[in-house]
């Protein structure tokens, strides 16, 4: 499947590039290589998924629209990847969303509705649109075609760099590392699959740990793309087959590292990008690694937070 969305994304997604960088490897005492997706179109790798699964659609299902519900950049793939097939596109975003990433998704022509993550449920607001409007939803990850969509950063990256020890991507519902361990373990049985994950919300490190999905409350890291309560369904067996183990990064850590690779690369990566770099740089992986593949998963974020930083 991973294969296919290769070809069915080219329309939309673009093949990003991998960086590497000699101090970067002082740092962090190995070979790394940087899958670049803050430089794809969005923003971020969201649109790999998005439009995998919009592309996919019949006429009769477009005519009838969309809906998505995100914290931001799944928000911006679906408007983009709808606006191009001109299918209408209602993406449910949390009220403190980001402007970064709400102001581009209603440019798309996308309508927003906003509602309150510690209150409402965006899943309940999501269902109600669809029984209103007949629509597609367009889910963030918890779906095949997304997580396919998704996996081809890892298959684009391995075309690059094939005899990679590890592969590590950041986790928020899990879409991303599930696409990108299950191309990965295909094309190379020996690599070693890690996902990265905040210390402030750790579901997926937990239910690992418990062997069953756990939830965990709202958190306020600024991770912001990574807040999702508990993995997919669909997702977490992908992970529990694949993943050697999740590394948690602490927030102090993801502004270092924003920094970090800001100054030394030129590279603007937003904290839930920079996760699985920051784990890196960090060195919260096991030993004997040699070399190892880094998503940077998303570049969309607000000056305001990164002066701050």
């Amino acid at each position: 499947m991973v294969r296919e969305a290769s070809l069915r994304i080219r329309p939309l997604a673009r093949h990003t590039p991998v960086f590497s960088s000699t101090s970067i490897n002082e740092v962090a005492g190995l070979d790394v290589h940087f899958k670049c997706e803050n430089m794809q179109r969005g923003g971020s790798f969201k649109i790999r998924g998005a439009s995998n699964l919009i592309l996919s659609l019949s006429e009769q299902d477009l005519a009838r629209g969309v809906v998505a519900y995100s914290s931001g950049n799944h928000a911006q793939a679906v408007a983009i990847a709808a606006r191009h097939v001109g299918a209408p596109a209602t993406i449910v975003m949390p009220a403190d969303a980001p402007r970064m990433k709400m102001e581009p998704t209603r440019n798309q022509g996308a309508r927003i509705v906003t509602y309150d993550r510690t209150a409402e449920s965006r899943e309940a607001i999501a269902e109600q649109i669809l029984k209103e409007t007949g629509g597609t939803l367009v889910p963030p990850f918890d779906h095949p075609m997304i997580m396919a969509g998704q996996g081809t950063a890892a298959l684009e990256l391995l075309e690059v760099v094939p005899h990679l020890d590890a592969l590590i991507a950041p986790i928020g519902g899990g879409g991303l590392l599930a696409g990108c361990a299950t191309i990965a373990k295909a094309l190379n049985p020996d690599i070693r699959i890690f996902g990265a994950e905040p210390e402030l919300s750790n579901d997926t490190y937990l239910s690992l740990k418990a062997g069953r999905r756990v939830a965990v409350q709202p958190s306020e890291t600024i991770a912001d793309g990574l807040r999702s309560p508990q993995p997919g369904a669909l997702t977490f067996p992908i992970l529990q087959r694949h993943v050697e183990e999740v590394v948690l990064v602490t927030d102090d850590q993801l502004r270092d590292a924003v920094k970090f690779l800001l100054m030394r690369m030129k590279l603007l990566v937003e904290p839930s990008g920079i996760i699985a770099a920051a784990a890196v740089l960090y060195h919260r992986l096991p030993k004997g690694i040699r070399s190892i593949g880094v998503i940077l998963s998303g570049g969309n974020l607000d000056f305001e937070h990164l002066a701050a930083y």
